[in-house]
């Protein structure tokens, strides 16, 4: 009989920090390699019992031997660029067995590997971790194996992450886009400050730097969509120097392009997240059962370290430079290097083209092209499922303006056709599950996404694009000093703006009329809860409009679409706060959207239908309650609310 347990997992495979005791243990006969000062002659590689080095000239890498664990990074002769404390060396994947792949001039791959026992207190993957790296790159390459066998124990991953922690005397300025870069404080400014409503998020009282004192640092204001996830890292001075993660495809990242995650924050920190919670609670958990059969390959990705003296005056241009390598690397993908038997191959591959059409009989009576809808490959599963999707490979890519799609390199495999079209509510799904076979170039027909549509319009909020951001979003706490980027952000990307509905609504909740009301004005952009007496209770939105007749015995329809849910339940009722509910969510999301400084989470549809006997000639109020409390952040964000009447008799 198997062992059955259940364990929950962060499986972070790199915890890349310097050991500075196992530095100086024992040093390598041509310790010159670790400085990465050989002239160009290729990759080398040098080898003793406990570390292996690999160098070709420009970079260099040093790592523990069975265990896998970079020690120290350097590039063009630098100091080393890690961490130089070993506080989090005994985390993340320890390999147990060591191997050279190829090692020749112009490429070296080594392997650490774990195989898992039953008598293993560790987590129940086989692990094959792999570092790579090439004649005259700028960086290296590493990627992992993750084997589960049928009958190993139940458990599941929460995140899973290759995390690099640079030295803090090094580097000062972090970017993660074009708009999103700036010097930051250091760890003590953040040990030194106050604890705000959450441990993440902290006030700096007395930073090193005063211009700091004021500012919140909080790991969430530097989040991003996995369709923008490409390219982030910090830079650095004294010698002025980038240090950049670079992810050259989304395909192994789970929830699909609009799940958000963490990139980077103070430690220095360099992250790379291919699955995690966040924005999204435990339904993107990788869970196992007993008799799975599960093996994903993640990565490569790759760390791109660059150099200009005039970085000194402004960082920016080595951010200019790393997007230039990551837009090479994406034209390079899938690689062809990585020597796993397991990493498919460009011409193991194959594709999928076609165009999307949208029908919603009210706006055109014809299908028209669908223009820059999301058009994506996942595992076969119900109409959005890519949302909650967490164990094998997603492909995506943007229509054009004439609704034309192509997805390329795709892994073989059964995929169910996923889209969301902007300015439409809902998810389609082709009628048919597809099969990708190496090297096929299949063209996909009747792509016709018939939007959900009961009934005319009879009013509308917001904008059917999966996003809260066209609602009011208030100032923060004037209290609270707003980072001033060189470039504007997002104004959602703030700490503390939940405080502002009780600041706008301080005795009664909102009222929103139809004909009157600006929704970028007066609809709020997130419903949270109120604090009364000490205790935070739920609230009631009303929405007032007027009708003109009644088809008492239609059936009317309210579209309903949720951006974004925190431990919420939202319940409808027309004419009657009092009355039972027409329609309740129950329980839904565990985003944390709020918190967390994002504007979407996982989306939520729903077409309610409403009798036409609850409505009445003239004025009407729609009651929407968040019923759930406890705490601020139990909310719903909404992205779009359409009341239409009776179904046409001609469409």
């Amino acid at each position: 009989m198997g062992i059955s347990m259940f364990v929950g997992v962060v499986l972070q495979i790199f915890i890349l920090v310097a050991n500075s005791e196992i530095l100086h243990r024992k040093a390598l006969k041509q310790d010159n390699i670790i400085r990465a000062d050989l002239p160009s002659q290729g990759v080398q590689l040098l080898e003793d019992d406990t570390h292996v080095v690999i160098s070709n000239g420009i970079v260099s890498i040093r790592l523990t031997v069975p265990g896998g664990s970079v020690t120290n990074i350097t590039y063009k002769g630098s100091d080393n660029l890690l961490f130089p404390e070993n506080n989090e060396a005994d985390r993340g994947f320890v390999g147990t067995s060591y191997k050279v792949i190829m090692q020749n001039e112009n490429q070296t791959e080594i392997s650490f590997t774990r195989t898992w026992t039953f008598n293993s207190t560790e987590a129940p993957l086989n692990v094959d971790k792999r570092y790579v790296m090439l004649k005259d790159s700028p960086g290296f390459y590493t990627y992992v194996v993750l084997e589960r066998l049928p009958g190993w124990p139940v458990f599941y991953i929460q995140e899973g992450r290759v995390l690099f922690k640079l030295n803090e005397n090094m580097f000062q300025y972090m970017a993660v886009s074009d708009s999103r870069q700036r010097f930051m404080p250091k760890v003590k400014d953040r040990e030194n400050g106050k604890v705000l409503d959450y441990k993440e998020a902290v006030l700096l009282t007395n930073a090193t730097n005063p211009a700091f004192n004021g500012d919140v640092d909080d790991k969430y204001l530097y989040t991003c969509d996995n369709k923008d996830i490409k390219v982030h890292g910090w830079v650095g001075s004294n010698p002025s120097l980038g240090f950049w993660m670079i992810t050259p495809s989304n395909e192994f990242r789970t929830g699909g392009p609009l799940k958000q995650d963490l990139t980077t924050h103070l430690g220095p920190t360099v992250l790379h997240y291919f699955t995690s919670t966040h924005y999204s609670g435990e339904v993107l958990a990788i869970k196992f059962k007993t008799e799975e059969y599960w093996k994903k390959v993640i990565g490569p990705v790759y760390v791109y370290l660059n150099s200009n003296d005039s970085a000194n005056a402004d960082p920016s241009v080595l951010w200019i430079d790393a997007k230039e390598r990551m837009q090479k690397e994406e034209a390079s993908w899938p690689y062809e290097f990585p020597l796993s038997e397991d990493f498919v191959k460009s011409k193991q591959r194959g594709a999928l083209s076609g165009q999307l059409l949208v029908r919603d009989w009210f706006v055109n009576e014809q299908a028209v092209p669908a223009a820059s809808a999301y058009v994506g490959l996942a595992p076969p599963g119900e109409v959005g499922s890519w949302q909650y999707e967490n164990k094998g490979y997603q492909f995506w890519n943007k229509t054009d303006e004439n609704g034309n799609f192509s997805i390329k390199n795709v892994i073989p495999g059964n995929y169910s056709l996923f889209a969301w079209v902007p300015g439409f509510i809902g998810d389609y799904k082709h009628v048919s599950d597809i099969t990708i076979t190496p090297g096929s170039n299949i063209q996909a027909t009747n792509v016709i996404f018939n939007a959900p549509r009961n009934g005319p319009t009879l009013w509308e909020i917001g904008i059917p694009d999966r996003s809260a951001a066209e609602f009011f979003i208030p100032n923060p706490d004037p209290t609270i000093k707003i980072h001033q980027y060189a470039k504007p952000i997002e104004k959602f990307r703030q700490y503390g703006l939940w405080a502002g509905y009780e600041e706008m609504y301080p005795l009664k909740d909102l009222v929103f009329t139809i004909g009157s009301s600006n929704y970028s004005k007066d609809w709020f952009f997130s419903q949270v809860t109120r604090n009364v007496g000490g205790e935070y209770v739920g609230t009631t939105w009303q929405i007032l409009f007027d009708l003109e007749n009644v088809e008492k015995e239609g059936n009317y329809t309210l579209q309903l679409a949720i951006a974004s849910a925190h431990v919420a339940e939202l319940q409808v009722r027309f004419n009657d706060r009092n009355s039972p509910p027409e329609f309740t969510t129950g329980t839904i999301g565990m985003d944390n959207a709020l918190a967390r400084h994002g504007i979407r989470g996982v989306y939520h549809y729903y077409g309610i239908p409403i009798p036409g006997s609850r409505l009445f000639v003239g004025r009407n109020t729609l009651f929407l309650t968040q019923a759930r409390n406890l705490t601020k952040f139990r909310e719903i964000m909404y992205d779009y609310i359409r009341l239409e009447g009776p179904p046409a008799i001609v469409h």
